[in-house]
């Protein structure tokens, strides 16, 4: 060993510059925990905005959804989707969101875009576009009078089953920054999910669409029912694939008599329709042949649905309109159904609340009672199903005053307009398909007529 010598190996730094390398790290560390709670958040946000948009079944309610999330995402100040026409070449349709009335009234005259400048590009070229300033864009025409500044654009074409679609445009984000490659990614993956939405959309409203015209090809057209006056009409329920078992039918019965009949066969499938159907058949075979009280003919109704079919429970109200001096007589058996309700002349509304009875296919052996109620000269009875009154943030009380409310304020309507609008303007929330007939009797005195 040598007494004076220099310990060999390296300097270590000075602690100062250790710890300041050390703060350097932990800011290094600290912003890329800050991007990844970022991405982490702008995924959330993305997921949540794909949940959003497929949950709307109606084709306007996704595309204005889809411009809106797009916004939230990216934070913009503007947005908006064209939709292309057939020839893929212009935009035949505009949803533009964060535009004020003011600026929309100060752009009436100009329309909306026809696809050129900035927005043909894209049209003509469905890569994504992000342009910092639109008026140095090569393709660029200027804004229209009126139309408010915009520098920013972020373009992002929608594609369905492999074709274009439509473009999404984003303008402006609220931070005053330019568009950048983070925006990008998340519209163009959130275009993707948009794709699909507007596909299931279309799809949903052709089933749709199939569904409506197979329950109407399985309700009937009524036939003159005079000297009655008579209307009715069916809405299916605002829930795309949906098929419903609500029906009315109305018969000129040997006897001189009319029967009417409403119904509901419990589900929302082609099983519930086709149910309905052969009930219905049924039910028209042995108004025929029965001429007998509706209690008598919904008995042997439900006997032979137990017998030789396997239908679903029903609800139905079996009405015979007979004449009564100088007058009608409302003969009816309900089985589970809602009540009808009666519009006297002057306006005033009853509900016939009786003892309802079981529904079909329920059990034969219990007795189903019948009723009677006087109908004066131009008294209107309306019949319908529970679809037009159930709505789950109201009671049936209150529905069931609704629709006594609206049937006065267009009593004095003709009878298909009136139907017509109870169908526009009633107390439920659509969730369910409804029915509604409803029958008028003549004002004049009934002649007598043997029944």
């Amino acid at each position: 060993m040598v007494v004076g010598k220099k310990r060999q190996g390296v300097e270590r730094p000075p602690i100062p510059d250790l710890l300041a390398g050390l703060d350097a790290e932990l800011g290094r560390i600290d912003d890329q925990l800050r991007a990844l709670a970022a991405a982490k958040q702008r995924v959330q946000g993305l997921l949540q905005a794909v949940v959003a948009i497929t949950r709307e079944v109606e084709l306007p309610a996704v595309l204005h959804r889809i411009v809106t999330t797009a916004m939230e995402l990216v934070g913009a100040r503007y947005g908006a989707l064209g939709v292309l026409d057939e020839s893929g070449e212009f935009l035949e349709q505009f949803i533009a969101v964060g535009v004020t009335e003011q600026e929309r009234s100060a752009l009436a005259d100009a329309g909306f875009p026809r696809g050129l400048g900035v927005l043909g590009h894209l049209i003509r070229h469905p890569e994504p576009l992000r342009v910092d300033d639109i008026s140095s864009h090569p393709s660029s025409v200027g804004l229209p009078a009126g139309h408010p500044p915009m520098r920013t654009l972020l373009g992002v074409a929608v594609s369905v089953r492999g074709e274009i679609y439509g473009d999404l445009f984003l303008s402006e984000r609220r931070d005053g920054r330019p568009f950048d490659a983070h925006d990008e990614t998340i519209v163009v993956a959130l275009a993707s999910a948009a794709g699909i939405a507007i596909d299931n959309v279309r799809l949903f409203e052709q089933v749709r669409t199939g569904s409506e015209q197979f329950q109407r090809c399985l309700l009937p057209t009524l036939p003159d029912m005079r000297p009655f006056d008579a209307a009715a009409i069916y809405r299916p329920a605002a829930k795309p694939h949906h098929v419903g078992g609500d029906w009315y039918d109305a018969i000129l019965l040997p006897d001189g008599a009319v029967a009417v009949v409403i119904g509901d066969v419990v589900g929302h499938d082609l099983h519930a329709a086709a149910a309905m159907a052969s009930t219905r058949n049924m039910l028209r075979a042995l108004l025929f042949t029965l001429l007998t009280p509706p209690s008598a003919v919904l008995a042997q109704l439900d006997r032979t649905l137990e017998a030789i079919t396997d239908s679903p429970v029903t609800t139905t109200s079996l009405a015979r309109i007979e004449p009564s001096g100088a007058a009608w007589r409302l003969h009816w058996s309900s089985a589970g159904h809602v009540p009808p309700l009666l519009i006297a002349p002057g306006g005033r509304t009853e509900y016939l609340f009786t003892e309802p009875g079981l529904p079909l296919n329920v059990d034969v052996g219990q007795p189903r009672p019948d009723h009677t109620h006087p109908l004066p000269p131009g008294t209107t009875v309306v019949f319908f199903t529970d679809g037009l009154i159930e709505h789950p943030a109201h009671p049936l009380e209150e529905s069931l005053d609704d629709l006594a409310g609206l049937a006065t304020a267009h009593a004095a309507l003709p009878l298909q307009d009136f139907v017509q609008a109870l169908a526009d303007h009633h107390p439920s929330d659509a969730h369910d398909d409804m029915a509604i007939l409803a029958l008028r009797t003549p004002a004049e005195a009934a002649q007598a007529h043997p029944c």
